[in-house]
């Protein structure tokens, strides 16, 4: 009977997300709806314990997803802003609405701030969700920015909220001890993990036996665990660790790509349902008069105070300001807290459980239904472009590659059409990027000095991997600081592709130099 429900809940949200579609509503504020319903039909569940351990790992999966899923070359531009917000900006929010409930709404103090930190953080899922369901592609790389600041930024509220558990607790602690830890172990530790993951994935030929999906489920637990056993912050540490594997290209990628789009998917769908199906109806009405002066104040007042101020050192238009104020949707994350806060034990004077939940229902309601009308008035969408696709997503689905290369002076392609270049290979030239801005290469295109052309073409990916040799050069090897065409080499093989210490891609020409941390990709028949 329970494998019945659970099938009818799927295919319900299914419809959900269909409905969602045509109508315009924020699909996840339906999945909540849809707990609800089940709750009043009399499937009582209150089982917070479960509920906990349901939404850890739900956060967990989302988490290293949304590392995962992060271009960090498209992410570079807007990181510093990024990071700030969901950092800083988090703390802010955090403070300023427990501020907020301590002085308006006569809160205790540290429950006022424990309220304001489960509730700190903006919602990934829920952003990128109103993003792409109503193909919202911001100007001025909002978009990026946005995802970014979401994807990263529950750890901070997730310290927040652990610091406020402890101190109303009454645990001896040192909060900036405690704060240290949470932030240099998670940070470590998820670039460690990413290190071990990468080594494990070249050493091994787990695509070839279905084991790298296992790999990956085994690393994202070790690592949450690991971290939590150190003091760390395991979200951080998955976030970490999500960003640096998802810049590397491994055999079976694209299985990872789809299981985990899966899989993220399902985990937002149940947990937005697991909100829902907790509440109960009698005490969420009793608290929504709250739950609506608490998001009212933080939509027009703590969230645009909280990012005009801290985005004036980067100097952002402030039509984007407004867009990003109005993006500090509350989902996920703050569930998952609430639920935590509730299993922890600590004695509270509010339901903070419910007050969460009706927060989380009028931010998804309110502000995801506002963001593509509020764009549109602000003159903030990008009428050319779509934010559904880009290149990196067609590189990690499906057959389509892309590299590019920059156009040097004295190069034999300046002042040539686009036309000429590309009979001869079944290439195609994707795009021009121009002093700053993109080109689309048409046939009668010419190609100038400092031009950096993207070339697309179907992807090759050696499955043996037998025929490529990786060396990276110390100081003492006997390559280092020479012209490629200075090494001894056999007739066959060669070296076709160098990567500076800096991340740096060359394609290797005779005079090009080799350097001690150079890494050395060579192919043999």
């Amino acid at each position: 009977m329970n494998l019945l429900i659970i099938t009818l809940v799927l295919i319900l949200a299914l419809v959900a997300h269909r409905f969602s579609d045509k109508f315009g509503l924020p699909s996840l504020l339906l999945f909540i709806l849809l707990g609800m319903s089940f709750n009043l039909l009399g499937y009582n569940f209150s089982n917070y314990e479960l509920s906990d351990k349901i939404a850890k790992v739900s956060l967990m999966i989302i988490m290293f997803y949304g590392g995962f899923g992060t271009n960090w070359n498209m992410a570079k531009p807007v990181s510093k802003p990024a990071i700030v917000l969901s950092s800083l900006g988090v703390v802010v929010t955090a403070l300023l609405t427990g501020a907020f409930c301590y002085f308006v709404l006569k809160f205790d103090f540290y429950e006022a701030m424990l309220l304001g930190s489960v509730v700190g953080s903006t919602d990934f899922a829920s952003v990128s969700s109103i993003l792409v369901s109503k193909n919202l592609n911001l100007k001025y790389n909002t978009a990026p920015l946005l995802e970014l600041e979401s994807g990263s930024n529950d750890p901070a509220a997730y310290t927040m909220t652990m610091v406020f558990i402890a101190l109303i607790a009454g645990n001896d602690i040192s909060v900036p001890l405690m704060v240290l830890k949470q932030v240099i172990f998670g940070i470590v530790l998820g670039f460690i993990m990413g290190r071990v993951t990468m080594r494990i994935i070249n050493l091994g030929r787990l695509q070839d036996d279905g084991l790298l999906v296992v790999l990956f489920a085994a690393i994202v637990f070790g690592s949450f665990s690991l971290a939590e056993i150190l003091g760390g912050n395991g979200y951080l540490a998955l976030y970490i660790l999500g960003i640096y594997i998802g810049n590397k290209q491994f055999v079976g990628k694209r299985d990872i790509v789809f299981f985990f789009d899966g899989l993220s998917s399902l985990v937002q769908i149940g947990l937005f349902f697991l909100l829902g199906f907790l509440s109960d109806i009698g005490k969420l009405i009793g608290v929504l008069p709250t739950a609506f002066i608490i998001m009212l104040a933080m939509a027009i007042l703590i969230r645009p105070i909280t990012v005009f101020g801290l985005m004036l050192p980067f100097k952002l238009d402030k039509k984007q300001l407004g867009v990003i104020s109005l993006a500090g949707l509350r989902g996920a994350a703050a569930i998952a807290f609430a639920i935590l806060v509730v299993n922890s034990g600590v004695n509270l004077s509010i339901d903070i459980f419910h007050i969460v939940f009706g927060i989380c229902l009028f931010s998804s309601f309110i502000q995801g239904s506002l963001m593509p009308i509020v764009t549109k008035k602000l003159d903030m969408l990008e009428p050319n472009d779509t934010i559904l696709k880009t290149f990196n997503y067609y590189q990690d689905k499906s057959d389509i590659g892309f590299i590019q290369t920059r156009i040097p002076p004295g190069n034999k392609w300046i002042g040539k059409q686009i036309k000429e270049l590309t009979h001869t290979f079944n290439i195609i030239v994707a795009k021009i990027e121009r002093e700053g801005k993109t080109v689309v290469a048409k046939g009668n295109t010419v190609i100038k000095e400092n031009d950096i052309v993207v070339l697309g073409g179907e992807t090759h990916f050696d499955r043996s991997g037998h025929n490529l040799v990786e060396i990276t050069l110390s100081k003492e090897h006997k390559w280092a600081n020479k012209q490629v065409s200075q090494i001894p080499m056999g007739d066959k093989e060669l070296i076709i592709m160098l990567q500076r210490e800096d991340g740096e891609i060359i394609v290797p020409q005779g005079n090009t130099m080799l350097y001690p941390g150079d890494m050395v990709i060579i192919i043999k028949e």
